[in-house]
């Protein structure tokens, strides 16, 4: 590991000797702290495709919306800023960061693409493939290239059940919404309070799987593994006026990716999404 995170050094043109702290990082990556005696601040992240999370990253930042300094992508290594996290004790309110994620990601729901959904290329899960392309059809798009890639690996239990909701879309999703920038993999650990120049809480978005798409779908992970206070659905306003319907349907492409990765303890996610389909 040392050579790696020498490698980043080189990578970002630091001479100076440096600390370097474990962050974790999840399932399919780390994350390495890397503080230099000329007073840079980084982190590391090893795993993934960082030239294309970097490309994300920089579409982010176009629409307004915050993301860390972008200081190197080659390979599997990215090289970020470091952003300090808000502490409980230092923060605004108990919500302040539930708070500034609604207006980030208000800011980037608000910028409009060209009436097309998808990605430029494919992208990837660790070992859970993402196939992207574009499609004028919302529902084309989600029909293959989330739902129906997902068949080869269920059970033959769940996979008529997907199959079916795959080909009905109709019932659930719009043919056209609003294309916006999605961030693709929302949820709490993918992004950071931190504090701003001016003082307010910001909420600074990592991590993304980027995807022109429905505003709804962006809504998915987040609700499927926590439930946002009232103060963050304030601040992002009005939702689209669909969101009741869609939003099972986009849930349970994240379940499915679980499902992939981790095996049969999400297996009950699935299907409980699936009952709430009808399907």
């Amino acid at each position: 590991m040392a050579a790696r995170l020498d490698e980043a050094a080189l990578l970002i043109g630091e001479t100076s000797p440096f600390e370097a702290m474990a962050l974790g990082g999840g399932d399919l990556s780390s994350l390495w702290r890397l503080r230099f005696e000329s007073g840079q601040d980084v982190v590391v992240k090893l795993g993934g495709r960082a030239e294309s999370e970097a490309a994300m990253l920089r579409a982010i930042q176009q629409t307004g919306a915050s993301v860390p300094p972008l200081l190197a992508a080659k390979g599997d290594m990215l090289v970020l800023g470091y952003i300090p996290p808000l502490s409980a004790q230092t923060a605004q309110s108990p919500d302040a960061g539930w708070i500034a994620l609604g207006e980030t990601l208000k800011t980037l729901h608000a910028r409009s693409r060209a009436p097309r959904y998808g990605w430029d290329e494919d992208y990837a899960f660790g070992s859970m493939p993402i196939p992207n392309g574009w499609a004028e059809d919302w529902r084309v798009f989600w029909r293959d290239s989330r739902l129906l890639p997902c068949l080869d690996f269920l059970p033959r239990e769940l996979a008529p059940r997907v199959a079916h909701l795959a080909h009905r879309l109709e019932r659930f999703l719009p043919a056209t919404p609003r294309p916006v920038l999605l961030h693709g993999d929302l949820w709490t650990g993918n992004f950071i309070a931190t504090r701003s120049d001016e003082g307010a809480t910001q909420a600074v978005l990592i991590d993304p799987a980027c995807t022109i798409g429905d505003a709804s779908a962006d809504f998915a992970i987040l609700t499927l593994f926590s439930t946002p206070p009232v103060s963050f659905w304030q601040a992002y306003g009005p939702l689209p006026s669909d969101y009741e319907t869609t939003i099972n349907v986009y849930r349970l492409w994240p379940a499915l990716v679980h499902y992939r990765l981790f095996g049969e303890t999400y297996r009950g996610m699935v299907e409980m999404t699936l009952d709430a389909l009808e399907i």
